[in-house]
């Protein structure tokens, strides 16, 4: 019995000596907790997508509804297919202003469903609709609290530089952040890993000083894979991508991953 204990002893002296391996024994060596330290500190800067993440897209509904002859169901197609033709673009070399690739998407869409639309037309709808969304209802409010507790806050798009300059001078969020990226300056959209890497070494950061704060999981994942840090918002109808790393934080809104963020050290 003595020699049972002494052993046991012996043993719990020799985990203490290494600092890290008790947590690591009792957890489970598993990813997630390999950030068991990392996620109590605070990221240099937080990347924030925008259209969905912080600008509310009901609207779009109505105003691609109307192109789309009152079909306000096929708007779920219309954004899918614009996110697959602009991965086409990137993929292929190419560049062209997110809007332009939203408004041959939409052709596409109307095409299928019999309806006809002209480039005219379509371009109209998509510059409309993208640049006169409203924030969600917590954002301004979330935003602040982050910017008071000393957060520096970046916004990070596929929309063109005007384009994300329009939409936050309307949804008024313009004061709330340090600097606006658009992958327009680099010429390949998210979720591509380059883009994420230039976007870094842009304020000067490395990845794991990086956390991305977006709704869809592709952003997520990308960002994840480029070796960022990041938050998700689960608005209704986003999911994040299950064969993906984990998101740091998984919340419903803005200001639920806000409330977690001001805990960081």
């Amino acid at each position: 019995m003595k020699n049972n204990r002494r052993k046991f002893i012996k043993n719990l002296g020799i985990l203490g000596t290494t600092g890290l391996m008790m947590p690591n024994i009792i957890l489970g060596n598993t990813p997630e907790n390999q950030n068991y330290m990392l996620e109590k500190s605070r990221p240099k800067v937080l990347f924030f997508d925008v259209n969905e993440t912080l600008l509310d897209l009901t609207e779009m509904k109505t105003v691609v509804g109307e192109a789309l002859n009152g079909r306000e169901d096929l708007l779920s197609l219309w954004f899918t297919t614009m996110l697959q033709y602009s991965l086409v673009t990137t993929a292929s070399g190419e560049y062209e202003h997110f809007g332009n690739i939203g408004a041959a998407a939409l052709q596409m869409v109307a095409a299928n469903n019999g309806i006809t639309l002209s480039e005219k037309e379509a371009r109209q709808t998509i510059l409309k609709s993208l640049r006169a969304l409203p924030a969600h209802p917590e954002v301004k409010a979330a935003l602040t609290s982050l910017k008071e507790a000393g957060y520096k806050l970046v916004s990070f798009t596929n929309s063109s530089n005007e384009g994300v300059k329009n939409q936050f001078e309307h949804a008024g969020l313009t004061e709330y952040f340090d600097a606006m990226l658009s992958v327009e300056d680099i010429g390949k959209f998210k979720p591509f890993s380059d883009t994420y890497a230039w976007a870094a070494r842009k304020m000067q950061l490395k990845p794991e000083e990086c956390m991305l704060v977006a709704a869809h999981g592709w952003d997520v994942a990308g960002a994840l894979w480029a070796g960022w840090r990041a938050a998700f918002i689960g608005r209704p109808g986003q999911q994040e991508f299950s064969l993906a790393p984990k998101s740091e934080i998984v919340e419903s809104d803005l200001k639920k991953v806000a409330d977690i963020l001001l805990t960081y050290k």
